[in-house]
């Protein structure tokens, strides 16, 4: 063994921050097949039109003391989502002294926002299935992809050992908005789940540019801190969204199977829950896969 052999032996590899690209590439083609999938099975088929249209229905039904204040937090939203995103892309820009990071995560929150307008406007149409129901496109939400774009700034933006907590409070933002919309009859479930799979897919592409280009500030800190929060805060997003999925599949199939031990499908408001359970899955179960993702790929210093 000859000396350079020995010296690259004891001289740990330092692993580049987005070190498999495909990883990011192939999730944002994952997530915008997904919203195609959302779009048709939730809009050109009568029976996704009729469960999405019976959870908006049951929703009036479900949830009429808090209209009012979940109104005012909608109309609040859009002016809140964009001060949040700009006031964090303000401190972060003048405290690492470089635009680069700041321009990759405007551009992130731009593109979200302008694909779900032109897909909602351009891109979608709802026929017509003999579902009595409004007769133009809502998918995506407007506002939900404002929230959950907003909160994919903070994450972007933010050093590796601090990613998890960000993923873990920004979902629940995003959640938080899209289940208000849902509540307070401006959109249909399959809007809000639609947004956060556009939100997802522009993340993946704007994280690896972030990653790739602003490598200095993308590596753990050196010994492991901040790595043993990341199961933790996973698991905080993993276990409500598992289970809301579950809760949303129960009580969808159990709603169509027509039978009444426990109750009405009316009574029970089963379609809703299951609206409810959907929006708060997906929106979990994407910010724990982000959560995985961007901390997998975050570059390791003495690996």
């Amino acid at each position: 063994m000859n000396t350079r052999d020995l010296l690259n032996r004891r001289t740990p590899t330092r692993r580049p921050p987005a070190s498999n690209a495909a990883l990011f590439l192939f999730g944002a083609l994952l997530c915008a097949a997904a919203v195609a999938v959302t779009y048709w099975g939730f809009v050109r088929t009568t029976t996704g039109q009729l469960a999405d249209e019976s959870a908006w229905r049951e929703a009036e039904v479900a949830m009429p003391g808090t209209k009012l204040p979940v109104l005012e937090f909608l109309d609040k939203l859009p002016l809140l989502s964009v001060f949040i995103a700009g006031a964090v892309v303000l401190v972060m820009t003048i405290r690492r002294r470089r635009l680069a990071p700041a321009v990759i995560a405007l551009a992130t929150f731009a593109a979200a926002n302008i694909s779900s307008q032109l897909l909602k406007r351009l891109f979608f149409d709802r026929p017509d299935r003999g579902v009595i129901t409004l007769d133009f496109n809502s998918l995506p939400s407007g506002h939900t992809t404002l929230a959950a774009s907003a909160a994919a700034v903070v994450f972007l933006l933010a050093s590796p050992r601090w990613r998890p907590a960000v993923a873990l409070a920004g979902g629940s933002y995003a959640v938080l908005a899209g289940a208000s919309t849902f509540v307070n009859l401006w959109h249909r479930p399959a809007d809000v789940v639609a947004s956060f799979l556009v939100v997802a897919t522009w993340t993946l592409i704007g994280g690896l540019v972030m990653l790739r280009t602003t490598p200095e500030w993308n590596y753990w800190p050196p010994g492991g801190r901040g790595r043993g929060s990341v199961p933790v805060l996973a698991a905080m997003c993993w276990i409500p969204g598992l289970l809301s999925l579950l809760i949303s599949v129960g009580a969808y199939l159990y709603a169509i199977s027509g039978t009444t031990v426990l109750g009405s499908s009316e009574s029970m408001l089963l379609y809703f829950w299951s609206g409810l359970g959907l929006i708060v899955g997906v929106g979990y179960v994407l910010s724990a896969l982000a959560c995985w993702v961007f901390s997998m790929q975050a570059g390791d210093p003495a690996r």
